[in-house]
């Protein structure tokens, strides 16, 4: 896969390199899948990335390849392109797919050398395209850096799914919230769905409506479970959980998109919601969304100071409502005719 003088030119400066120093730790947790008819091409690089510190899995088509993954799945793979059967492109797709939205980087090599080879491998799902003969310090520096690439996305996710549990377990401590964000976040994405909204934005709002109320950690219970009329101060530090919630979420990189739709989803159309006044077009999609998903769900819940009213009566209270500037008009007309549809078709 590599040719000798590929190689011959560059392995004496890989060693005792500060590149390679700094990228030991990764390396020795790190396993590669080298995928390659020609078994010498698979020896060869099997022994410079073994001496790289890499753990190495070989596989000599396609299938074998798929195996191996679906088995042990390794943290990169290399393929070679031009293979009988099941070729390096379709073999790169299969992989991606079966990797799922996780991030799984793969490299591909060949003795093509044309700029449609390139595309045709960066548009299978390729994160990087090697033409023979290349440098093995190049080479390695890639490596080097997909992996951490794929290691501080992890790291993101591990984070990301703490936050999602802990907005879950916050709410699950209190009997008129339990459920009501995920709830929130059902009912979002159905709605980013009827108006059309890209498959990438559904998923983004799911995410929304679960951790929309996140920054209520930050207020005391006995405010938040008051029996009581809650005094004027009392009613600002609940008006600062949007901020709160988008202070805690603001270091999680994978859930940028999402801050405003937390930070304004108590926000009116009017502009006299909360926390910056905001109105009309100002307020964010997102959050005109779970605004609405919000409502009707707060709308049918029981809370201590008021009973729980049936879907009719929560539909029909914001219809009568939709004019009153606290929602986006057009929007929740929409979503009034989607709940009303999915109640006709359930019947």
């Amino acid at each position: 896969m590599i040719n000798n003088r590929g190689v011959g030119s560059t392995m004496g400066n890989l060693v005792g390199s500060d590149s390679y120093q700094d990228g030991l730790e990764e390396k020795n947790k790190a396993t590669i899948l080298i995928v390659d008819d020609i078994l010498s091409n698979l020896e060869l690089m099997e022994t410079i990335l073994g001496k790289e510190g890499f753990n190495v899995l070989t596989a000599l088509n396609g299938e074998d390849a798929l195996q191996i993954m679906k088995d042990s799945p390794p943290d990169l793979a290399i393929l070679d392109v031009m293979m009988p059967g099941m070729d390096g492109y379709e073999l790169c797709r299969r992989l991606k797919a079966m990797s799922g939205s996780k991030f799984f980087p793969v490299i591909m090599v060949t003795a093509l050398n044309g700029l449609e080879d390139k595309i045709r491998g960066l548009e299978a799902g390729a994160d990087d395209f090697f033409s023979k003969p290349f440098y093995a310090i190049e080479f390695m520096t890639k490596i080097r850096s997909l992996l951490r690439l794929k290691r501080l996305q992890e790291e993101l996710d591990h984070s990301e799914s703490i936050i999602l549990t802990l907005a879950i377990a916050l709410e699950a401590k209190d009997p008129y919230t339990k459920g009501h964000s995920e709830r929130v976040g059902n009912l979002s994405v159905e709605l980013a769905l009827f108006i059309g909204l890209p498959e990438k934005e559904q998923s983004l709002i799911r995410k929304a409506g679960i951790i929309h109320d996140i920054g209520k950690i930050g207020i005391g219970e006995g405010v938040l479970h008051k029996q009581g009329k809650l005094s004027e101060e009392e009613l600002q530090l609940i008006r600062q959980h949007p901020v709160i919630g988008e202070s805690i979420c603001k270091p999680l990189y994978s859930i940028r998109e999402i801050l405003p739709a937390i930070r304004h989803h108590h926000e009116r159309w009017d502009g006299r919601g909360y926390p910056d006044r905001l109105r009309g077009d100002e307020i964010p999609l997102m959050a005109r969304i779970l605004g609405i998903a919000d409502s009707l769900d707060a709308i049918m819940s029981e809370r201590p100071y008021r009973r729980s009213v049936s879907m009719e009566e929560a539909l029909r209270k914001m219809e009568m409502e939709r004019f009153s500037g606290q929602w986006d008009s057009w929007l929740v007309e929409r979503f009034i005719e989607m709940m009303k549809k999915e109640r006709r078709s359930s019947v």
